[in-house]
């Protein structure tokens, strides 16, 4: 059974999403705020296999507490439920470690649908990290592991490996890196990667796939001011780079 938190200050919303998730076959924890769900979390950080988080929350908002939690190393997949699904809470929510979105108000078969769509990625990761722990190619549907430059992606664990350091990616950071690795030397727009990779507008400010190359340069980069593997494509946008020529 599948262990759910909701992040929810309003009462009769996590009290409905409590009786419907358990009648799903979920078992339920409710917060009603960003501290209490810290706390909880803190206090048993391996209990929940995901999370259903409000972003408007009283005291720390749901931003601040997906990014202290992927600060403290947890890595639940988190669904966050935006504001009228803005594309700024959408950008923000994802830079701060949050791997789903549900813009409110929302159908109740959607939520439980994206809900299952995480749960099922985190079985997925976990198989694919004991039936494929040996696998070395670029990562295609059956491949969980990626070598170039001295430096491993684990698909599998959402772990860099980058000699004897070792960065956890959220569900997000992983997925933008396949994306490209899978069409290595290829110039990929931000555009392409909004929609493909987030299943964002066309029209969404590009912004945030900058920050999250940024980000990744800090990761894999050894110089991220002169990068190697993630390139620049003036106009366009980035490309990957598994063995650079000198």
């Amino acid at each position: 059974m599948s262990v759910v938190l909701i992040i929810e200050d309003e009462q009769h919303l996590a009290a409905g999403l409590k009786f419907n998730l358990e009648a799903e076959g979920y078992e339920i924890a409710i917060a009603g705020d960003g501290e209490t769900a810290l706390a909880l979390l803190a206090q048993t950080p391996n209990r929940f296999d995901a999370i259903v988080l409000d972003v408007m929350l009283p005291g720390k908002d749901g931003f601040e507490v997906a990014k202290e939690l992927r600060e403290a190393g947890q890595y639940a997949p988190i669904l966050m439920l935006t504001a009228r699904g803005r594309p700024e809470d959408v950008l923000r929510g994802f830079e701060a470690g949050a791997d789903d979105y549900l813009p409110k108000p929302f159908e109740l078969a959607i939520l439980i649908a994206r809900l299952g769509g995480l749960l099922r990625r985190r079985e997925w990761s976990r198989l694919s990290q004991s039936q494929n722990s040996s696998e070395t190619s670029a990562p295609d549907s059956g491949q969980a592991v990626f070598n170039f430059s001295g430096k491993t992606i684990d698909f599998s664990k959402s772990e860099l490996r980058v000699g004897d350091r070792i960065v956890h990616l959220t569900m997000m950071e992983a997925d933008l890196l396949r994306y490209l690795i899978k069409r290595e030397g290829q110039a990929v727009s931000r555009q392409k990667l909004l929609e493909d990779v987030w299943g964002l507008r066309e029209d969404t400010d590009t912004r945030a796939i900058d920050n999250f190359i940024v980000r990744l340069r800090r990761y894999i980069e050894d110089d991220p001011s002169e990068p190697n593997h993630l390139l620049t494509v003036r106009g366009v946008g980035y490309r990957f780079v598994a063995e650079p020529s000198d």
